[in-house]
């Protein structure tokens, strides 16, 4: 079943072992900023934190009360976690008093949409296009639910392997057409094997009775304020969360970068009958940029895309017909109590070597009907992946959950130890030995010990969840200082990113109609 990446992985490490080595490695964490008694904070966005709207690595999603930070790409896991904790430690000082972190994706002690305080990026045009286009979300989707918090990992392979890999494979490297054609046989097998990563690092089995807003979800009840799934790993991935039906009628090929540019041209320009019924203004006032299928490319809720660095004013389907797939965004992951940073070098280790096994496998087109198929099997996972008879769909056959996840991870262990190659510590091989072992037990989850964890200690989610914010606040506050010149570096941006925001709205010379009707404008081709 696997003979091809088994082939391709072999002439690759025939040719350079090193190959592997190198690369982008890059997370996006989401937290929400809460109260000292969980409940989200209605304090605008810290201004020692710099500008939302020009800061690289510090910014805001939909809630000014989310927090969202952005790592650089490096070139190790372990340069990626650290960048990730010294934005860490630099942000918990700067928040008002008494506010933390939340450290799960599912939000507790939710008051309804009107509790959410939608982002504000100022008064130049690209602030407001932010936060009218959140404002969309809100009517579309409701304000509790963009308030979940994921992580997102994204990756790209090194310049050295896309050479070595032309070299065995009779085409240029260098090719664009061929990256592309590869990064999106990625994207396909993902689709296919996706699931594992909710499996094995999926941490929201159980959801606060408040986010429901009343609503029955069809779960048990944990205690008077959780309901919870006994087998779930992501409620987030569920139907309670970002898997939207709202967005069921929305079909994105993954068989080629043109059919998806396309997709989701469709999408942005075609009208959709619930959202003319909102519309776009009311009484002068903004409620949406457009009442099409997807106000923009990033509305689409997708558990991996292809992705380019943009340009300034550029969207992002125009910078993928410009330059082609630079690297993908892994957006299936929770994110982890269990790590102070919300993700470890452990689950990045794991996800790295897993995306070289979708890129390396065999991967043919995607029908319609396999696509549903295999969202299927996410949402099985999602909702009741612990389950030991749980078994799922591929290529017209049943397989039972267990015994796939040990092919998949039998195939990534020679892609490991090629990702090794050179150290001593055989950190990536120990990272897959340590998620192999959750496919032995499942106990051994974040979803199960979280439950367990409650059991334990009697305690509902919110419990919980506030327990581990306070933790990980601690652990931050109770790290040696950052260096002095980290420190000038996290400050001098902070400064930096106030200027620019400065800067754009003094030098806004356009009315904001204008301004979205050039952006949405069709280029010459």
């Amino acid at each position: 079943m696997y003979q091809l990446a088994d082939e391709r992985l072999s002439r690759l490490a025939a040719v350079d072992g090193d190959c592997l080595h190198g690369g982008g490695r890059g997370v996006e964490k989401e937290s929400l900023r809460v109260t000292p008694d969980g409940r989200i904070a209605t304090t605008p966005h810290p201004a020692a934190l710099g500008a939302a709207v020009a800061h690289p690595w510090i910014t805001t999603d939909y809630s000014e009360a989310l927090l969202e930070f952005v790592t650089p790409p490096l070139d190790t896991c372990w340069a990626t976690l650290q960048f990730l904790c010294d934005v860490h430690q630099f942000v918990y000082p700067r928040l008002p008093e008494g506010e933390m972190l939340w450290a799960t994706s599912m939000p507790c002690a939710v008051g309804g949409d009107a509790s959410i305080p939608v982002a504000d990026y100022g008064t130049s045009n690209v602030g407001r296009m932010k936060h009218i286009y959140r404002l969309g979300l809100g009517y579309r989707y409701g304000r509790v639910m963009q308030t979940i918090a994921g992580v997102h990992f994204n990756y790209s392979l090194p310049e050295r392997f896309w050479e070595v890999l032309g070299e065995v494979e009779g085409r240029d490297g260098m090719d664009r057409a061929f990256r592309d054609d590869m990064y999106f046989g990625l994207l396909r097998n993902f689709r296919r094997y996706g699931w594992i990563v909710m499996y094995l690092f999926g941490a929201s089995p159980a959801v606060c009775k408040s986010f429901l807003g009343g609503r029955d979800p069809g779960l048990p009840e944990f205690d008077a304020s959780t309901w919870y799934g006994p087998h779930a790993t992501s409620l987030r991935m569920s139907d309670l969360g970002y898997r939207n039906t709202n967005q069921a009628g929305i079909h994105l090929s993954m068989n080629s970068l043109q059919e998806y540019i396309d997709g989701l041209e469709h999408a942005i320009r075609s009208p959709w009958p619930p959202y003319e019924k909102i519309g776009v203004s009311a009484g002068g006032v903004w409620r949406q940029l457009s009442t099409s299928a997807l106000q923009i490319e990033n509305e689409y809720y997708g558990y991996v895309r292809p992705k380019q660095p943009i340009r300034s004013g550029e969207r992002p389907t125009l910078a993928l017909r410009r330059a082609g797939v630079a690297y993908v965004e892994v957006r299936a992951l929770d994110v982890s109590p269990y790590d102070p940073a919300g993700v470890s070098q452990n689950e990045l280790r794991f996800l790295e070597a897993f995306l070289v096994f979708c890129m390396l496998h065999d991967s043919p087109p995607l029908a319609a009907a396999e696509m549903e198929q295999l969202d299927a099997n996410h949402a099985r996972v999602a909702v009741a992946g612990r389950d030991p008879r749980l078994a799922l769909d591929i290529a017209g056959r049943h397989q039972p959950l267990v015994a796939w996840g040990r092919e998949i991870c039998r195939q990534l262990a020679p892609i490991c130890a090629l990702l090794d190659h050179g150290d001593p510590s055989r950190s990536y091989s120990a990272a897959l030995e340590l998620q192999s072992a959750k496919l032995e037990d499942p106990a051994l989850t974040p979803s199960a010990r979280i439950l367990a964890e409650m059991r334990q200690e009697s305690e509902s989610f919110f419990g919980f969840a506030r327990r581990m914010s306070q933790q990980h606040a601690d652990y931050f506050a109770a790290l040696p200082p950052m260096s002095s010149a980290r420190l000038d570096e996290f400050e001098a941006e902070a400064r930096r990113s106030l200027e620019t925001q400065q800067a754009l709205e003094a030098d806004d010379d356009e009315s904001f109609e204008d301004y979205l009707a050039r952006y949405f404008a069709t280029p010459a081709p």
